[in-house]
């Protein structure tokens, strides 16, 4: 008889056959003092994903519960896969977060944020910093550390937050997924909206410790996916969505929490006009609290491209050639 597994953690996966070995085995790895199950699903790959899946599923049949789809279901505008397919069917207490091209690198990771969240049942959110690893040769900041130190982090700050949360390291009380707003079903992206969820009922705790990485540059990936094509459109688009977003959870939470919502749907439109390179709005006086969020590096290319574009171009050649 199987036992009731006190954490499920949630994995999609689509064309990962690189990397989902090592995700599953990071799973594995776990030192826990509790059942916990593996919920993959795998969005119709068309390479060997749901064949390595298979293989795990059948040496660890009491952990590992897979779902192959034929059809892919995000092409048929199911955006956000976890909430359609994996909450539902998640029987632990808490859920853990891992997409099947990130992966965990502390064997304590779950433990240590269960003992927490058993600890204190007001907390509904539990994170930590990341590693990067970058797999297309493009530049990026070397972790994902939104603070500097283990510390409780409030609701508004979850929600009007100056840096992201790596989602590989996001775990939360599950009794709070399994009716889902639609703020949350009707997001472009799934990671925002659930720590909005999260924001609405407690408090977060975040570890300053590295238990996880976050790939960058995945081809698969949404981040890569939304740079194909008419880039600046994608972003308009993209930030419609959030102001939305953040507008719905605004009503849905009857204005308690309005002017961080007001600030993060801000903050989103700024970062599209950085991504976008539209300068002329990113240096905009009202920006400057955001603009200051920026890491070093940032601001410094964007000063460059703005002062010294000769300079910025020359730069950019260089960096090219050399990751090739």
């Amino acid at each position: 008889m199987e036992q009731q597994p006190l954490v499920s953690i949630n994995c999609i996966t689509y064309n990962h056959e690189e990397y989902i070995r090592k995700t599953l085995e990071s799973f594995l790895m776990q030192k826990v003092d509790f059942p916990y199950e593996i919920l993959v699903h795998d969005d119709a790959s068309t390479d060997k994903t749901a064949e390595i899946i298979r293989e795990y599923a059948e040496k660890y049949p009491e952990i590992i519960k897979p779902m192959y789809q034929t059809e892919n279901q995000y092409s048929k505008g199911i955006s956000n896969i976890s909430g359609a397919f994996n909450f539902p069917r998640a029987r632990g207490k808490y859920i853990c977060m891992c997409e099947g091209d990130d992966y965990w690198i502390d064997p304590l990771k779950m433990q240590m944020q269960v003992d927490y969240m058993e600890s204190h049942p007001d907390c509904t959110l539990c994170f930590h910093s990341a590693k990067t690893e970058v797999v297309d040769g493009s530049m990026t900041e070397g972790k994902v550390r939104p603070y500097t130190e283990d510390r409780i982090v409030t609701p508004e700050e979850i929600i009007d937050k100056t840096s992201g949360y790596a989602t590989a390291s996001l775990m939360f009380p599950t009794k709070y997924v399994k009716e889902l707003p639609r703020y949350y079903t009707d997001c472009q992206v799934g990671d925002i909206p659930l720590q909005l969820m999260m924001a609405e009922h407690g408090y977060g705790y975040y570890m300053d410790r590295d238990m996880c990485v976050y790939r960058v540059g995945v081809s698969q990936s949404w981040t890569t996916a939304s740079k194909k094509g008419n880039y600046k459109e994608k972003q308009r688009k993209y930030y419609e969505n959030m102001k939305w977003m953040y507008e719905e959870f605004d009503r849905v939470t009857g204005g308690r929490f309005h002017k961080e919502s007001v600030s993060a749907a801000e903050r989103i439109y700024f970062l599209t006009m950085v991504n976008t390179r539209q300068y002329d709005q990113v240096l905009r006086p009202e920006f400057k609290r955001y603009y200051k969020e920026l890491s070093d590096r940032t601001r410094f290319f964007i000063q460059m491209e703005v002062k010294a574009p000769w300079l910025y171009r020359l730069l950019q050649k260089a960096a090219y050639a050399v990751r090739r």
